[in-house]
């Protein structure tokens, strides 16, 4: 079967399997041994080296959903995202990042690139150029994230390649937030595309992940080193990362359907002040979302009036959970003052824009009459406590 032949979610239902030759089931069967044979055989196969029967096949289904020609599977996005760093840097290196970042990402960076003599900067914005003026003799990589956690910045994904190729430089991205359903960045250039798989692959709040999509050339980079840091993740939960795989076309189309919705009721409400999401027409990076994504995605962030307290409303919340991660079938809030930016320090989110009063909104695939009926009730309960 020619995945590059084949629509979104045959992709997804299809490609990667694990044939199950013995007794013709309907899905993969799944293969728990740690212990394979060594002798006589072509492949000798090993958890920590990525090459069991589950791990080998759910990297082709990733690799097809990127439109790229090899994959990874990690223990989690950010197993995924420091082995594929790593990988392109040594002591004496550059990175130019994004200005806006997961938290994990940029804590990373900080705390402890130093220690391993590699140089990085952050941009002062989105555009190439700020990209472009951090350049310097050393730097090795450019790494972006869009739409950006948790504020939705777009960033250009061609312009981004188009530079990177300029200057010799390998660029990666984070794909979080659009899932390869929404967005495919080697298909404008860039040569490294991570995700963490605990979100819209896993779909379902009880998986952690993450996986890499790049060339055969890259991911034999990558895979140099993941052998050696030893984050390959259990085949039970490959083989339940693949199941949940087989809906993921199906369920963030819902949540982008779910997500404009609520993002252009919040736009009009008189009890929110911003909202970021870049379906709606006046955010900043609208125009360049439309060309490079299929969808908007089901994540966006939003601030109450000044004087509401964003705190009581998530606690008032019935339907949509106050929760940590993101991209489940349920709706869920929360704070990335408090979780995801924490570690960023008040001042470093105030640089970036980031609210203490920010919620950041994952949009689920309930009926948005019953998450907007949940929104209302609990704004009333704060406003009467502001009005007292």
């Amino acid at each position: 079967m020619n995945p590059n032949k084949k629509g979104l979610n045959t992709i997804c239902t299809h490609i990667g399997e694990v044939k199950d030759e013995q007794f013709k089931g309907a899905i993969s069967p799944l293969y728990m041994s740690t212990s394979y044979a060594f002798e006589d055989v072509d492949i000798k196969r090993y958890p920590r080296y990525f090459n069991t029967p589950n791990q080998e096949s759910l990297c082709k289904k990733i690799a097809a959903l990127e439109h790229a020609e090899s994959a990874l599977i990690f223990g989690s996005g950010m197993a995924a995202i420091s082995t594929a760093l790593m990988a392109f840097l040594k002591a004496g290196d550059h990175i130019v990042l994004q200005q806006t970042l997961y938290g994990g990402t940029y804590n990373l960076v900080t705390e402890e690139f130093n220690k391993y003599g590699i140089e990085y900067s952050f941009t002062e914005g989105w555009q190439p150029e700020a990209f472009e003026e951090k350049i310097q003799d050393n730097t090795k990589v450019l790494y972006i994230e869009t739409p950006s956690n948790p504020l939705l910045t777009v960033t250009d994904l061609d312009a981004i390649g188009r530079l990177s190729k300029k200057h010799g430089l390998v660029s990666m991205i984070d794909n979080t937030f659009a899932s390869p359903v929404n967005q495919n960045p080697m298909d404008f250039g860039i040569d490294i595309v991570i995700h963490s798989a605990t979100k819209y692959m896993g779909g379902h709040s009880d998986i952690c992940a993450g996986a890499v999509a790049s060339t055969e050339q890259n991911i034999k980079r990558i895979h140099a080193l993941a052998k050696n840091l030893g984050g390959s993740l259990s085949d039970y939960t490959v083989w339940l990362l693949e199941r949940s795989m087989k809906t993921m076309g199906i369920r963030v189309k819902a949540q982008n359907d779910n997500a404009q919705r609520m993002a252009e009721y919040l736009a009009l409400h008189e009890d929110i002040g911003m909202v970021y999401y870049p379906g709606l027409p006046d955010h900043p990076g609208h125009q360049v979302a439309k060309a490079q994504m299929k969808g908007f995605g089901g994540m966006l962030s939003f601030e109450l009036q000044e004087d509401m307290d964003a705190s009581k409303f998530q606690k008032s919340l019935q339907l949509i959970k106050s929760s940590m991660s993101l991209a489940g079938v349920e709706s869920t809030v929360l704070s990335p003052s408090q979780t995801s930016h924490a570690l960023l320090g008040a001042e470093e989110r105030k640089r970036q824009g980031i609210k203490d009063g920010l919620i950041r909104f994952s949009v689920g695939i309930e009926e948005t009459e019953d998450l907007i009926a949940d929104i209302e009730q609990a704004l009333v309960k704060v406003k009467s406590v502001v009005a007292i």
